[in-house]
């Protein structure tokens, strides 16, 4: 009990040191954006040369070489998805009678709150269990446990792709497409879902986006002709096509999205160049 109340009023605090000053002076300070996107960018270009360096030691072969910068490539695009403008900053006039309501209200409200939708025998250590640490035998387990039941319920088109998700993430391509196909009349419908299905029938079957996915991809962009992750897809079936017109198509639209300057557009401009060379 002593140990959760000394939590409860550092969190107050905290809480009260982010609430009260705009409140008490007026001021509103802007939001700023988060440093996770160059984060990443930065695990991919190390992941990148990685490959690289392999490539040309000769540790790994051409063709998984190409499949590895292809996922990698995906992945970023997926980091670099339009992100909301960054907020405006703006001013208000001060508020102190309601920062003094605050100060008084809020440790009131959250033990009272607590009370009411809490778990207070929680608070006793000896009533509180370890949590079990999720590991990769559990993980296992539970999605065995999700094909079970989705061969219970064989018409649960969201349980499916749940399942197909599960799938991918773990690396099972195979299993993977057999759900997707299991929840296609679903997946037909949704742009994000078809360029998912055709990435992970691409990486099933190891001969890249020509087939199949291709297919998938151009249902896509029927369905959303700008979607950024589909026209990703789309140029790099071109360029694999050896149709490079048609990739530059692609790949200049998806530049229309993206932050001039950041990796995916240098890497964007690159393939671009690569095709306009006939590379």
């Amino acid at each position: 009990m002593t140990q959760f109340a000394i939590f409860a009023t550092l969190l107050i605090a905290v809480v009260a040191a982010f609430i009260l000053p705009p409140l008490w002076l007026g001021l509103r300070t802007p939001k700023s954006r988060g440093d996770r996107k160059e984060a990443n960018l930065a695990i991919f270009r190390d992941q990148l040369s990685e490959l690289e360096r392999e490539a040309s030691e000769g540790s790994l072969a051409t063709a998984d070489f190409e499949q590895a910068k292809r996922e990698l490539q995906r992945r970023l695009l997926e980091e670099v998805e339009p992100s909301a403008a960054d907020a405006v900053t703006a001013t208000h006039g001060p508020s102190r009678k309601m920062a003094i309501a605050i100060i008084l209200l809020l440790p009131i409200l959250g033990m009272l709150g607590y009370g009411m939708l809490g778990n207070p025998q929680a608070l006793d250590p000896t009533q509180t269990a370890a949590p079990q640490q999720m590991t990769p035998e559990k993980i296992n387990e539970m999605v065995a446990s999700l094909a079970a039941k989705m061969q219970a319920n064989p018409d649960d088109m969201q349980g499916w792709l749940m399942l197909a998700r599960s799938y991918k993430s773990l690396g099972r391509y195979d299993e993977a497409v057999q759900a997707f196909a299991k929840a296609e009349k679903a997946v037909n419908e949704n742009p994000d879902l078809l360029a998912a299905y055709a990435e992970t029938v691409a990486m099933a079957n190891g001969k890249g986006l020509k087939g199949k996915p291709a297919q998938l991809v151009e249902k896509a962009l029927k369905i959303d002709p700008k979607h950024g992750h589909s026209l990703f897809l789309a140029g790099a079936a071109a360029m694999e096509a050896g149709d490079n017109k048609k990739g530059i198509i692609y790949w200049e639209a998806l530049l229309e999205q993206v932050e001039p300057g950041s990796e995916i557009d240098q890497m964007l401009r690159s393939g671009i160049d690569k095709m306009k060379a006939g590379k």
